[in-house]
């Protein structure tokens, strides 16, 4: 079915390719939030890259590798967008305030965290992140995805979750020197 849909919009059948976008625009969507962490460029990556999509689809040789050609197209987008929109971003500290019960904000804390070191890892380093752990992709199938050497895609993966460790403790130390502080 959808390598049919491939072949008709390669020969330009715009109806084709408008059910292909269909079937792909939210997992391109959501591939693209988590490298890039903003919904507006995010919104903005997937727009190119379903334009870029669009343009390149007639030099297509395998319709049955259309995926990974969109994933590759959205990676390649999301790049392009975080360096092209460098914002600046708030670094927000949750302060922790003593209490008996059980505190239900300590996985929002969590999460913020986490959130805030991924954001010290470069797109590329996101990119294979993402790939790897929220998508379950083998490092092969990211070195596929990306067009890169496997080894590279390894190396790429060891230093971004090196970095992930180092920002997650630069910030438990930060945390602990901050509260070993008079008030």
């Amino acid at each position: 079915m959808q390598d049919e849909l491939v072949e008709r919009a390669r020969r330009g059948d715009q109806a084709a390719f408008t059910s292909l976008a269909s079937m792909h625009v939210d997992r391109c969507y959501a591939l693209a939030i988590r490298i890039l962490r903003d919904s507006h460029q995010a919104q903005d990556a997937t727009q190119q890259a379903l334009l870029g999509a669009w343009r390149d689809l007639p030099n297509l040789r395998d319709p049955s590798r259309f995926d990974a050609w969109l994933r590759r197209l959205v990676v390649n987008a999301c790049y392009i967008e975080a360096r092209s929109n460098r914002r600046w971003t708030a670094r927000i500290r949750v302060l922790e305030l003593e209490q008996s019960t059980p505190d239900l904000a300590r996985g929002v804390a969590d999460r913020d965290e986490l959130e805030m070191a991924f954001r010290t890892l470069t797109p590329e380093q996101r990119a294979i992140v993402v790939l790897r752990h929220h998508l379950g992709f083998r490092v092969s199938e990211i070195a596929s995805t990306l067009g890169i050497p496997e080894g590279t895609a390894r190396s790429r993966l060891h230093y971004a979750v090196r970095r992930l460790r180092a920002a997650l403790k630069d910030d438990v130390h930060a945390k602990a020197t901050s509260e070993e502080r008079p008030a």
